[in-house]
């Protein structure tokens, strides 16, 4: 169990620590930096009057003088023609030491450590990782005591040699930096999440009266003559010529005001232990103040990356050598080939199975993605293809670049192949990409082992019979019985609906649920998918989510279609029925972090998760959407949202078009001619690194593609190089 606990956190959550560790590390050294730049008087050598004086003898038009933990002093002012500056200042002098300009570099890898740069579901994550490192160190720690036979031999030579010695010696050497920066890590956000309640900063309450006297020089303020600068933090001058303001302190006591003319505190209140407390342990995971400490932190932070390699080696040479584990011969050694195309991992599941009963039989197996297709497999005699299809007859994710590496794929005239194709039949191309597939293997000169079968439904009996089938012809005993494990779904209660349509026809619904009872929503994100499970079915329909879980709700967008069993089946439901349904997660259809401009581009039902992205756009960064619908008084979705999101600048720009007008004047267009009506500001836009999402129909999907390539050839570009580049997603049905 303590071997579990270390390895499959470790595992799942590599890249995210390699990440946070990394940017740590880069961050740690900036105390050090900033100190050896910084002139920092000794405790007692200069007041904060004195030095506050200084500053405003030689910067005019004061605006607040700003200590960093490092001992850096910032002045904020104006200058004579009223433009803000910030200087780096000589406390001692009062003059400036050069600009204050903090690196856009850092500050983008302060943010990518502390968020991801996903802004506050990224900070969740963050300090969910932060909690994984605390586990990992402690169970580390453990293995470790184990391995060397007690406490004491913590500080003896480790013996042996080779990966294990490395990881065991840097986890040694980095344990303690490790376990303070995500203790203290996980502890900040903690705090920022309201989990543990922030006293660093108790705001004063404003003074009911000032003396309102004319003001007397800073350097002469009583209060400030009282305070050494290294206790300071911040000091916000009052507004020229208001005589009611005045001065706004904060030390690393607490924080209060003082009357500009008499120089009385006023109001001062000072930090509770808890808040020291809360201070410190922002100093210790910063390192700032004590740089000493983040070059120490840094150095442990660097080891994150070695250990992670060297503990994955060692856990797949581990499991490589466990009794009954599959071993993947390689391509160049391997007599059978077996290539996987799926989107998700159910596909996988069945290739495994048919792999596991190969190497009973005797075979030596090669089994990769269909993208992982090489140019020969020179000892190989059998290829099997177990692919499922995308949307209309597209290849899935792990087999998209399979047809063009097939060009250049030269075969031995002994090669046979099997194509195995996972569809359902309610979808028109049902298998097609799996038929395109044997076709191009056909023409490339392959002979079939035998005709390509396709499964319904992900059916283990077909894939038995199929595997008997492929037994009978060559003679190996295989038994297959893999079996998809049953999905886990929720009970979701309908509680809103809005109804589209005319007279039931293309008749499209908003439907918005809840957990039942008293559970909660689990984690989502516009644009992943909701699985619903209709009754007496068992596989799963998807829909696209135009809501998030800050929204408390999850909100499907479903137009219903002809003998559609899902559909049919969403569009019978009345308020407060229940539905079966799961979260799968879609990360590759998602608006890119960053100030670029997105275009939205979708039809009917496909509007939904477009209007997701646009309610999370909190930030107003540049967002344009592009939709086309039937009718515009009938079936105008999410018009009220459109229009107030349109007024809170949400949504920047919105182009609609109707292909059924109410009368012979109104105009009748579909979302394509839209684009090519608007094609200058597309053009702009693309040229400024725009990023193009499509949710749809694949009929749409195919005209809008064709329309931008007309827009694109003046750039001497196209859709295909958008794509290559992550600036043109689809989710097409």
């Amino acid at each position: 169990m303590l071997r579990k606990l270390h390895a499959l956190p470790s595992l799942f959550m590599a890249l995210f620590l390699i990440t946070l560790a990394t940017t740590g590390a880069m961050l740690s050294f900036m105390p050090a930096i900033h100190r050896a730049h910084a002139v920092v008087p000794d405790k007692g050598e200069v007041s904060v009057a004195a030095m506050a004086q200084r500053v405003v003898q030689h910067h005019p038009n004061v605006e607040k003088i700003d200590r960093k933990l490092s001992g850096e002093v910032v002045v904020y002012y104006k200058t004579a023609n009223h433009q803000p500056k910030a200087d780096l200042v000589n406390p001692l002098t009062g003059q400036s030491i050069g600009p204050y300009q903090p690196s856009a570099f850092m500050s983008w890898v302060e943010d990518m450590h502390r968020s991801f740069l996903l802004h506050d579901t990224g900070r969740k994550l963050a300090g969910g990782v932060a909690l994984v490192m605390v586990l990992i160190c402690l169970s580390g720690v453990f293995l470790l005591v184990r391995r060397l036979g007690g406490w004491k031999a913590l500080i003896k030579p480790i013996k042996g040699n080779g990966v294990k010695r490395i990881h065991s010696e840097l986890a040694r050497f980095a344990v303690l930096g490790l376990l303070l920066s995500s203790l203290t890590g996980s502890y900040m956000s903690a705090m920022r999440f309201g989990f543990v309640k922030d006293h660093t900063f108790i705001p004063p309450s404003f003074p009911s009266s000032v003396s309102g006297g004319q003001p007397a020089p800073v350097g002469s303020l009583i209060a400030l003559k009282n305070i050494d600068l290294t206790s300071l933090h911040e000091l916000v001058f009052p507004y020229p010529g208001d005589l009611q303001d005045f001065y706004t302190l904060t030390t690393e006591q607490g924080a209060g005001f003082v009357d500009q003319s008499t120089g009385t505190l006023l109001n001062f209140t000072r930090l509770p232990p808890m808040g020291v407390f809360q201070q410190w342990i922002i100093r210790l995971h910063t390192g700032q103040g004590i740089w000493w400490l983040g070059l120490i932190l840094g150095a442990s932070a660097l080891t994150v990356p070695v250990l992670s390699y060297t503990g994955v080696l060692a856990w797949w040479r581990k499991r490589r050598v466990k009794k009954g584990d599959l071993v993947n011969t390689p391509s160049k050694e391997a007599n059978t080939i077996l290539l996987v195309g799926t989107e998700g991992q159910t596909t996988w599941g069945f290739a495994r199975d048919l792999q596991r009963q190969l190497i009973r039989a005797g075979r030596h197996v090669h089994c990769a993605q269909m993208n992982q297709l090489v140019e020969d497999y020179p000892q190989a005699d059998t290829l099997f293809i177990l692919t499922s299809t995308y949307g209309n007859g597209d290849a899935p994710t792990t087999a998209q670049q399979f047809m063009n590496k097939l060009k250049c794929f030269k075969s031995n005239a002994s090669l046979r192949f099997a194509v195995l194709g996972f569809g359902d039949r309610q979808f028109p191309n049902f298998c097609q990409f799996a038929l395109d597939v044997t076709t191009a293997l056909e023409q490339k000169g392959l002979t079939p082992l035998c005709h390509t079968e396709l499964i319904n439904r992900s059916s283990a009996e077909q894939f038995r019979e199929w595997g008997k089938t492929i037994a009978d012809l060559t003679g190996w005993p295989l038994a297959l019985s893999y079996h998809p494990q049953p999905t886990v779904t929720q009970t979701l209660a309908l509680v809103g609906r809005e109804d589209y349509g005319v007279n039931g026809h293309a008749a499209t619904s908003i439907l918005r649920f809840r957990a039942a009872g008293t559970h909660s929503l689990p984690f989502f994100e516009a644009g992943d998918l909701l699985g619903v499970m209709p009754p007496q079915e068992t596989s799963a329909r998807f829909y696209s989510l135009a809501s998030s879980t800050t929204d408390d709700v999850l909100e499907i967008c479903v137009r219903k279609q002809p003998n559609g069993v899902c559909s049919s089946y969403l569009h019978g439901l009345q308020l407060g029925d229940c539905i079966e349904g799961f979260i799968r997660h879609n990360p590759e259809f998602r608006p890119a972090v960053g100030r670029h401009p997105v275009i939205l581009i979708g039809a009917g039902a496909g509007i939904g998760p477009l209007t997701g992205f646009i309610r999370q756009n909190t930030q107003r960064h540049p967002m344009f959407l592009y939709w086309g619908g039937r009718n515009q008084k009938v079936d105008f979705l999410y018009q009220p949202d459109l229009t107030r999101y349109l007024d809170d600048q949400r949504l920047t720009g919105l182009q609609t078009a109707f292909s059924q007008g109410e009368d012979q004047t109104t105009e009748k267009a579909y979302v394509q001619d839209k684009l090519l009506q608007d094609q200058t500001t597309v053009r702009q836009l693309l040229e400024q690194g725009a990023q193009i999402l499509v949710c749809g129909g694949r009929g749409m999907a195919n005209g809008v593609t064709q329309a931008l390539n007309d827009i694109l050839e003046p750039l001497q570009t196209n859709v295909d190089a958008l794509k290559a580049q992550g600036r043109y997603l689809e989710d097409v049905y």
